[in-house]
């Protein structure tokens, strides 16, 4: 039996019995009156083509997941350990962000680019977590790769952890603890951003450092909107000093300095114009030679230059700036020319830096001479140049702004590599930060949170008949796995500390109880004050569900084999 297609040439047969090469066509009849079929191929060069079916590629992906995910497992926690990435070109990287870790391997397996994807949306959508939520993911995938061997239907075990993930975010909700800060009571924003800083490298200065982070939140915060742009922070880095002489600068901090060493070093209530227009004569747009043969050619040349620059000058003179900011460069004539005149001038500045100047002093960028007025200046109280250490290192410090809602960090390291991590641990802090003020709830850490979750969430099985129990249960062993990677890089008996905490958490009836990294002495985690945000808890748990979820719904890779 078989049916028939059209295709516009001749019917095409699928037959069952004869061919498990999928569509098959018509052949010659042979002599006991039997039809031979010939294979219609799907697939192209089908037989250079590798393909994994069924449980097999459910394996394999889930091979590729948790083979990612022990990666990340031993950098999780305050005593996780750093990774060094070295990039094609040489460039070495030491970090123990989970997202940074990612995007720089070299990841070739589709699953693991998966996981790269996940810690990113994590990074961009919370800024902190991103180890523990990959750690997640490849613990459900290993409980699930269980399941699967027991005969249970990857559908089912989806949907178990589907079931077993809201109850998760319904019961973060329920432990969580809202708290009230202003501009003045900042202390429980410090102490979250210090539980974040406490798994960096810069350990040893969270305290400090959480505190330039959350003042530089709050300067450029809407508390009223309850929003944050980021964008308004800079962060700048300068190899030399020690990580203490890490600053907040109400203002913004330029890598360059005044373009004539004996322009004044520092100008007080500084009118600044913010020019993206060069101090140059035009040069004529035809391809034309100009044939200079007489002496009195050229000096009526340099002297028309001379007066198109003393133009420019005085244009700025007149509208009464002390301070030029240009985009471009100018040549030595105008250099010498601008010193003359004393009109102090910064040039090569950056476009991003131009913005963030623009908006910290109040003033616009001027594109063309022309349009310079003096309702276009930025205003800022001091602008200085300093110098670093016996160097010729120079920045130029534009503070007391007009408009103070631009700030900068200014990180100071022993090395490139320690700015860079500052830099990577600093953008964890203020993320943290800016979801406090977006909501203002907290859960507790040291993996309390995910204890108390697999309690409530292995107390939901029995509710669930049908085979969706084993996957609920199954969900709450995996939650288990943060405390235990916790545990194990804290150099503390795994399967002991956790077994004792959650039989402490079930007996107090208390969520706050945590695996104690520090060896404080204390597993509440309320006195120990480690705090992290809810909304960064749930999105872990969110976020690892649908990402397991789509690799257990896999069940056949079709990929070209290697050569």
């Amino acid at each position: 039996m078989g049916c028939f297609i059209e295709d516009g040439r001749a019917p095409l047969r699928f037959d069952a019995c004869r061919s498990n090469a999928g569509l098959t066509k018509p052949g010659p009849i042979s002599s006991q009156g039997e039809q031979i079929t010939q294979p219609f191929i799907i697939i192209r060069e089908q037989g250079q083509k590798s393909r994994l079916r069924g449980l097999d590629a459910q394996k394999a992906n889930i091979s590729a997941g948790k083979r990612i995910a022990r990666i990340l497992q031993t950098s999780l926690g305050p005593k996780g350990m750093d990774k060094i990435l070295q990039s094609p070109d040489g460039d070495v990287t030491i970090t123990n962000d989970g997202a940074t870790i990612l995007q720089l391997m070299d990841v070739d397996n589709q699953i693991a680019k998966l996981m790269v994807e996940l810690s990113q949306s994590q990074d961009y959508e919370i800024g902190d977590g991103t180890t523990g939520v990959v750690v997640m993911a490849g613990a459900l995938l290993d409980q699930a790769e269980r399941l699967l061997e027991r005969g249970i239907h990857p559908v089912r075990v989806a949907e178990g952890y589907e079931m077993a993930s809201r109850v998760a975010v319904e019961h973060l909700e329920h432990i969580s603890h809202k708290f009230t800060f202003g501009a003045t009571n900042i202390e429980p924003l410090v102490q979250t951003c210090m539980t974040t800083l406490s798994s960096k490298i810069v350990n040893r200065c969270k305290r400090s450092l959480a505190e330039i982070a959350v003042k530089a939140v709050l300067a450029v915060a809407d508390l009223e909107r309850k929003d944050v742009n980021l964008d308004l922070i800079k962060v700048e880095g300068k190899v030399g000093g020690k990580l203490e002489d890490t600053e907040l600068v109400y203002g913004i901090i330029v890598d360059k300095d005044m373009s004539h060493p004996q322009m004044p070093k520092q100008i007080q209530d500084a009118k600044i114009a913010i020019l993206t227009c060069p101090f140059e004569p035009p040069k004529p747009k035809t391809k034309h030679k100009v044939d200079i043969d007489t002496v009195e050619k050229f000096q009526t040349l340099r002297l028309q230059e001379q007066q198109y620059f003393d133009g420019m000058v005085q244009k700025c003179k007149d509208v009464g700036a002390t301070l030029v900011i240009c985009q471009w460069g100018f040549d030595d004539e105008a250099n010498h020319l601008l010193m003359h005149r004393n009109l102090p001038a910064v040039r090569w500045v950056g476009g991003v830096e131009l913005e963030l100047i623009a908006i910290a002093t109040g003033g616009r960028i001027v594109p063309r001479f022309q349009e310079l007025t003096p309702e276009k200046l930025g205003k800022a109280g001091l602008v200085r140049e300093k110098s670093f250490g016996t160097t010729k290192d120079r920045m130029l410090y534009i503070e007391q702004c007009a408009n103070s809602r631009a700030v900068t960090i200014f990180i100071r390291g022993g090395n490139k590599m320690m700015i860079e991590e500052t830099k990577r641990s600093l953008h964890d802090a203020l993320c943290v930060a800016r979801n406090l003020i977006r909501n203002n709830s907290i859960v507790y850490g040291g993996g309390s949170a995910e204890i108390s979750c697999s309690i409530a969430v292995e107390a939901a099985a029995d509710k669930y008949p049908g085979v969706e129990q084993y996957a609920i249960r199954a969900f709450a062993d995996a939650l288990d796995s943060i405390p235990m990677a916790l545990a194990e890089n804290s150099g503390l008996q795994p399967i002991e500390t956790l077994s004792a905490v959650k039989s402490q958490q079930i007996k107090e009836s208390n969520p706050c109880c945590g695996i104690d990294c520090n060896d404080v002495g204390t597993n509440d985690m309320r006195e120990q004050n480690v705090f992290e945000t809810l909304i960064g808890k749930q999105q872990q748990i969110l976020l690892a569900t649908q990402v397991v979820k789509m690799i257990l719904k896999i069940d056949d890779v079709i990929s070209p084999s290697e050569y």
